[in-house]
């Protein structure tokens, strides 16, 4: 073997075409995001693993939301090469107000289904919908329009209190901020959690947020005299292994269940079996991306008891099985 061949770098992936959509009164801050959190990403040898561009229906400037307008460099023609196409948030237009798409808007996205997969973050899930992609289908939107969007769209199976919802082909998330969930989610789906949480440290965020909007939503604020849960929450984030009760939570936080549970919801949206669960699926998955423990002893040390507990829960979460999600993120 010669000296050479045994340094050789394996040769580079045809990056993946991802094409940015930016319609009139696009959110200024959501068109930037798949450049950041999309195009950063990058294999083992920094080479990146995704084209980027943005573009709107006929080249022109388009108006954004900060109060300037938005020239992207290409017209609709680079849809067609897509494999990705997403679409900003928009404050404005017809999908909106009445549900309705202009007739180049709805052409086109109608052309694009079934051979792009395509993603809306925040509002632009109107547009989807308003194409009929979402008819029978789990979605969300930013929780300030739920009203709206399920007035407008009854058949949608219409999700409120998630970041976003992957249907396979079609993604929408929640808003302005869910939009950077959901492209680090396209990132582990296509190419495993190291390389998302590679580029989420990059803009130090979270590679993966728990929780749904509904911690999000304005709510009164909790009584002050009221002490919180969260060093609760910290304690028991060292026990999950354990099984905790409702009422041992509330003994260590010196309330009384009743109360626990009220001031646990309202600080986390959650109730204290669902905030339990979800951290015990996040430790889970956590350790069958990172560890080659077998699957029992991940059941165990993330609380599940038994790996039959956790495959049932996590087949209910992402709908794969241990296993199988193991693979996908370890290859």
């Amino acid at each position: 073997m010669c000296k050479n061949s045994a340094m050789a770098v394996p040769e580079a992936p045809e990056p993946h075409r991802v094409a940015v959509l930016a319609l009139p009164s696009v959110v200024s801050f959501e068109l930037g995001l798949p450049h950041k959190f999309i195009g950063g990403a990058t294999d083992a040898q920094g080479r990146r693993l995704y084209q980027v561009e943005t573009c709107t229906l006929d080249g022109r400037p388009v108006p954004t939301s900060a109060g300037y307008h938005a020239a992207p460099e290409h017209d609709a023609s680079i849809l067609w090469r897509a494999d990705t196409v997403v679409l900003p948030g928009i404050q404005a237009g017809r999908a909106l107000a009445a549900g309705e798409l202009e007739p180049d808007l709805a052409a086109a996205i109608g052309e694009l289904a079934g051979r792009a997969r395509l993603v809306s973050i925040c509002t632009s899930a109107f547009v989807l919908a308003a194409a009929g992609l979402l008819d029978g289908q789990r979605a969300t939107t930013h929780w300030l329009h739920s009203g709206a969007f399920r007035r407008l769209f009854p058949r949608v199976v219409f999700d409120p209190d998630v970041l976003f919802v992957d249907n396979g082909d079609v993604l929408t998330s929640a808003g302005n901020a869910a939009g950077i969930d959901l492209c680090l989610h396209l990132v582990r789906r296509d190419h495993g959690a190291e390389v998302a949480a590679r580029v989420a440290r990059r803009s130090v965020v979270s590679p993966f947020r728990e929780g749904g909007q509904s911690q999000f939503v304005e709510q009164p604020l909790p009584e002050v005299a009221e002490s919180g849960t969260g060093p609760t929450r910290a304690w028991a984030l060292g026990r999950l292994d354990e099984p905790l009760s409702l009422t041992e939570l509330a003994e260590h936080a010196r309330m009384s269940v009743r109360t626990f549970t009220r001031r646990f919801r309202a600080e986390t949206g959650q109730s204290p079996a669902q905030w339990l669960l979800r951290q015990r699926l996040s430790r889970a998955r956590a350790m069958l991306e990172s560890t080659d423990l077998p699957v029992e002893r991940v059941a165990t040390a993330a609380g599940f008891g038994t790996t039959a507990s956790m495959r049932q829960h996590l087949h209910a979460a992402i709908g794969v099985a241990p296993l199988a999600y193991r693979r996908t993120f370890r290859g």
